[in-house]
């Protein structure tokens, strides 16, 4: 599932595309993906102008005039594509919604698993939609510092990877770039997080900024359906130091201590168990 980076990456280029222009044709190819489609999604969207874009977690939402916003989710294998209406190009399999903009902008959401959504929600009440009201606090603001993550994590005793990965503590951290924080920061995975030093909290707030930052700069991890808006691959992947390494040598300890990996919640963990207590 494409993690916050990506959502981040695939917004920006929505954005760039879409906003200030008026939107001119609405395509719906299917009745639903995850869920059905707003019944009047065409009504709310064609003939208005976007206005601006926010991320929250890994929900994309477009906000339009006249109050509404278009709230998105790539699901498992979902991804949104940007290029020019008019082309006479052959659409691409699974192209479930199509949205045309009077510049000639045109976007796509593809999605062969249907574990995407689209929703509508008035702009004043984002905050309290259904999907989006549970959500903790987003690792790039402002409040990501140690003594909030430490205020979070104060007297739990569930791992720390556990805890990161809990969208009502922090929204949109997924499994790779918490995986990567945790090396960064030499912190073992099983730790409680209730035993996390203020100094550790520190570092910890510290390393997931500068990893999502990183992760953003370079476009995000393609793994697998992954891409950018404009089609092409995110290179985040090939600066991984320990996700999906199982084997290799640790880049602080070297070849005696390889990366292992083990299986947290039924998602795979890669740790050094040398450098990471």
């Amino acid at each position: 599932m494409p993690e916050l980076p990506e959502v981040e990456t695939v917004m920006r280029g929505f954005r760039d595309a879409f906003e200030g222009h008026r939107i001119s044709h609405v395509s719906v190819n299917r009745p639903d993906l995850r869920w059905p489609f707003p019944a009047d999604l065409r009504e709310k969207l064609e003939g208005h102008h976007v206005l601006s874009f926010r991320r929250r977690a890994k929900y994309i939402l477009m906000r339009l005039e006249g109050g509404w916003s278009m709230l998105l989710h790539l699901g498992m294998s979902g991804r949104l594509t940007i290029g020019r209406a008019g082309t006479n190009a052959t659409p691409p399999a699974h192209e479930h919604l199509v949205l045309e903009t009077d510049s000639g902008a045109r976007a796509g959401l593809v999605d062969p698993r249907r574990f995407g959504m689209v929703d509508l929600v008035r702009t004043a009440e984002e905050d309290s939609h259904r999907l989006l009201a549970h959500l903790g606090m987003e690792p790039l603001s402002d409040a990501m510092m140690g003594p909030a993550l430490a205020d979070l994590f104060r007297g739990r005793r569930s791992p720390i990877k556990s805890a990161l990965l809990d969208q009502k503590l922090i929204a949109g951290l997924g499994n790779i770039y918490v995986c990567e924080a945790l090396f960064r920061c030499g912190i073992h995975p099983e730790r409680q997080a209730g035993t996390l030093t203020g100094e550790e909290t520190a570092a910890l707030a510290e390393a997931i900024l500068q990893i999502l930052e990183q992760a953003i700069a370079s476009g995000g991890s393609s793994l697998r359906d992954y891409v950018q808006a404009d089609g092409t691959k995110g290179g985040f992947q090939d600066l991984h130091l320990v996700y999906g390494r199982e084997g290799a040598p640790c880049p602080n300890c070297g070849a005696g201590s390889p990366i292992q990996r083990m299986t947290q919640s039924g998602r795979s963990t890669f740790f050094c168990p040398t450098c990471q207590k």
